[in-house]
């Protein structure tokens, strides 16, 4: 088993976090309002929006995990691309869309170049590009050693 079928994202606000993922180019065929559950389409993976409160009961529904706001939870996640200008678009799309630009596109420490946003629930995405990446068939970053 080397696959991540499905990342769920607990989130406060399923319409306007459907909007926002909706706006910045996510594949979704959801239209109904406040839907349950959402699946976006992803090269490999699908991204799930779930409500936060019931997502923890999934978890552990006689002692669910105690829902926090405070701090950084130590995950984020990444949108690679093919240019920078990708880069910066993307991230002038996901502040208009009702992200918060929490770190602006710059050259950064391994050489590509890189901006924070973070979404209507407070998670952190990183949009990345570097020269020297190259994609599969499926617009998948290679990883070489």
């Amino acid at each position: 088993m080397n696959r991540i079928n499905l990342i769920a994202l607990g989130v406060k606000d399923m319409n306007r976090s459907m909007t926002f993922y909706k706006q910045i180019g996510f594949k979704c065929y959801e239209d109904a309002e406040n839907p349950p559950i959402v699946f976006f389409d992803n090269q490999g993976t699908k991204l799930e929006l779930f409500p936060l409160e019931k997502l923890a009961n999934d978890i552990n529904e006689a002692d669910p995990p105690a829902i926090s706001n405070q701090g950084f939870s130590g995950i984020t996640f990444a949108i690679n691309t093919k240019t920078k200008a990708e880069v910066d678009d993307l991230m002038t799309l996901a502040e208009s869309s009702g992200g918060v630009m929490v770190k602006k596109p710059e050259i950064v420490s391994w050489g590509g170049y890189s901006g924070y946003f973070q979404d209507p629930d407070g998670y952190y995405w990183e949009v990345a590009y570097a020269d020297t990446w190259k994609f599969d068939e499926q617009d998948m970053l290679i990883i070489e050693p």
